[in-house]
């Protein structure tokens, strides 16, 4: 079916939305090409887009499509299945996620959906708690105002893993009319929305990951959740927790047009501009930054000089390993066989500071649901015991009572962390560091080229072969000596080609360079870019920046 088959066949439907029709109405060519020319599919983090009119994009019909395929692929393994429901700020979000309630229900399954917007880990808890086959989340994350998306939970609160999620796909793609979908009859007993109740229940969970109750808390956190569904969860485990938190309050509201924000992604220093400024009015030590459905975390402390600095993913996770495990080390409280997680594109510091206090590093592909399914093997099999996950992409998992990345749980870690550094008269960026003082420096940053539409597709097919047709020797002038390409399972290096094993396929490349650094490429799973993730090792950070800014130039003329 072409994509002018597919425009003509949403047009003439009459079970298509009224708002859509007219949106479709007025379409130019090439907005219906790039509505229609493909369908929005599950990628590493779900179902996401931009939101309108088309298969390739997210909207109720969509949305309907992906939740028959679940329901069709549940009922397959439970005729009495239940499902966890969540939602963010998002545009039409709690409209979507309470069609999909209705939809379960109309065959005969049941739904627990909250009450108004909660964060990504709570869904992932509630899946837990009520002892559900699956979950779905109505977020597009960090992504900007104009998208939504999707997100799909095994009975364990992880996100699906590719063997899963291809059996929902199936389903899916067994689905011809997809306008005829629609919510029947149900009966409403099927259909429980849920608030205080878990709500309770997981923010006890969450105040149970304290390692030192009673250090003193004599300081202030500034705090956004950049219009998201962490504002309430987060304030109120700080507050209980005895801290003093002073919030952003233009951005407290759940707007699903982030009207006071410039970016609500923790990525950019532009989320940033509202929280530094009340932060320097409150004189805060620490201040927090939340994405809209409160799994990532954006971290920034005052240094000696009353100046603010700002951490990225991996440093964040890396500041997080040391307090945590030095922690369980004095404490006493280290488990037998303990393991950490991270990901292929996460800096080697993290596994540096593992190793350093004796612990394992195994590292997923990029997903959290990679990490989740690691947990959950080695609670069967109790081989490692889990002590900490976390990705560069500012997002963390202190605690397993959740499967996927929780900042709520990361923020209170954290404002521990300041807490009792304070006591020795460090701060976190004291800390770091000491880190790059004791293990070496690492300068981590990301570039990307954004490639939107068909023809960005086609782009980004055209770089990733490429690259794999003519594989690079040297990268700014320093030697390549062993490539991974997780997609065709195989590594690259002077004694010649291996197989790669213990990962699922993945359209990346990762490239070693000699002097300890690594630089990977592959396709965002999210938006429509290719992304480089380079992680740069030196003696100083002043040596590793510089190599890395020359590092980056490189790189852009050889992805041009």
């Amino acid at each position: 079916m072409t994509y002018m088959d597919k425009v003509n066949y949403w047009a003439n439907h009459q079970n298509l939305d009224p708002e859509l029709k007219k949106e479709l109405a007025s379409l130019s060519a090439k907005e219906l090409e790039d509505a229609f020319y493909t369908d929005v599919r599950f990628q590493t983090a779900g179902m996401r887009g931009l939101m309108g009119v088309g298969t390739n994009r997210i909207n109720i019909h969509t949305i309907r499509k992906a939740t028959m395929g679940f329901i069709n692929y549940l009922l397959k393994k439970n005729p009495q299945a239940k499902v966890a429901i969540s939602y963010d700020n998002r545009h039409d979000s709690q409209k979507f996620a309470f069609d999909c309630a209705a939809l379960l229900a109309s065959h005969g399954i049941k739904a627990y959906i909250a009450e108004t917007l909660r964060p990504t880990p709570e869904l992932s808890f509630m899946t837990r708690y009520y002892h559900c086959d699956g979950g779905i989340m109505i977020t597009a994350s960090h992504n900007p105002k104009e998208y939504n998306g999707y997100k799909l939970y095994d009975e364990n609160g992880c996100q699906l893993i590719p063997e899963l999620a291809d059996a929902v796909i199936k389903e899916i793609d067994c689905l011809d009319d997809v306008l005829a979908i629609k919510p029947g009859e149900y009966d409403e007993k099927l259909v429980e929305v849920v608030g205080e109740e878990v709500d309770e229940a997981y923010y006890e969970a969450v105040l149970g990951i304290r390692l030192r109750k009673d250090l003193p808390k004599d300081f202030t956190i500034a705090f956004s959740p950049e219009h998201g569904a962490s504002n309430i969860p987060v304030r109120e485990t700080l507050k209980r927790a005895g801290y003093h938190v002073e919030a952003v309050l233009e951005q407290c509201t759940p707007d699903p047009d982030f009207a006071h924000t410039a970016s609500p992604n923790p990525e950019e220093a532009k989320a940033y501009i509202e929280v530094l400024a009340l932060a320097k009015e409150k004189d805060a030590d620490l201040l927090l930054v939340c994405d809209p459905d409160g799994d990532r975390m954006g971290v920034g402390v005052k240094d000696h000089n009353g100046e603010y600095v700002i951490f990225n993913g991996n440093q964040t996770g890396a500041l997080l390993l040391e307090y945590i495990l030095s922690s369980k080390r004095q404490l006493g409280t280290m488990p037998q066989n303990p393991c950490i997680f991270n990901t292929i594109v996460t800096s080697d510091i993290g596994e540096a500071v593992a190793n350093y206090y004796g612990v394992d590093c195994e590292k997923t592909l990029t997903g959290f649901k990679y990490i989740g399914d690691k947990v959950h093997r080695y609670e069967q099999n109790h081989e490692k015991n889990y002590v900490f996950g976390y990705e560069e992409s500012y997002g963390s998992l202190v605690s397993p009572f959740v499967r996927d990345k929780d900042a709520t749980q990361a923020c209170l870690m954290l404002a521990e962390a300041v807490a009792y550094y304070r006591q020795q008269g460090l701060n976190l960026n004291d800390v770091l560091h000491d880190i790059f003082d004791r293990l070496g420096a690492y300068f981590d940053f990301q570039s990307s080229i954004m490639l939107p539409g068909a023809d960005g597709a086609k782009h980004l097919t055209e770089i990733m072969s490429g690259l794999r047709n003519k594989p690079l020797q040297e990268i700014g002038g320093i030697e390549v000596v062993s490539i991974e390409d997780y997609k065709v399972q195989k590594t690259y290096d002077a004694e010649g080609e291996k197989k790669l094993s213990g990962y699922d396929v993945a359209d990346v490349l990762k490239y070693y360079l000699a002097d300890g650094s690594f630089i990977a490429v592959r396709p965002s799973g999210t938006e429509p870019k290719c992304k480089i993730y380079f992680s740069i090792k030196d003696l100083t950070m002043d040596k590793a920046t510089s190599k890395g800014e020359k590092l980056k130039a490189a790189m852009a003329e050889i992805v041009k």
